[in-house]
């Protein structure tokens, strides 16, 4: 990205939450404001209610942030939230909810396998 489409972009962000500002306040909702200090090593204590949440940062502009919690898909596990096998995955949980589990007759299913060999 050039320097020229990166600050439009950093504009853009600080207009859109300025927006979004406005339009809660419009709403009537209040939105909580705590003053908090930054500590010598760099962190920011949020609360112990939110310890072990997953956040994204995102700079505003300098000395502006947006905090808000997140939820993060290993790479590996990427595959299962692609339309097909997103699809794929429900119809099985559906199989399975409308099938409850049930004890296997192991020597029924050796005396089947050895009637295919």
């Amino acid at each position: 990205m050039f320097w020229h489409e990166e600050r439009k972009s950093r504009r853009l962000s600080r207009i859109a939450f300025s927006c979004f500002r406005a339009i809660m306040q419009l709403k009537g909702t209040k939105m909580q404001v705590e003053v908090k200090t930054i500590g010598s090593s760099g962190q920011l204590s949020l609360g112990k209610e939110h310890a072990g949440r997953t956040v994204t940062v995102e700079a505003i502009e300098e000395g502006v942030w947006l905090i808000r919690t997140a939820r993060v898909i290993p790479e590996n596990e990427m595959w299962l939230h692609t339309p097909r096998n997103r699809d794929l995955l429900k119809r099985a949980v559906a199989w399975a909810e409308k099938h409850p589990a049930r004890e296997s007759d192991l020597d029924a299913i050796e005396r089947k396998l050895k009637r295919r060999r």
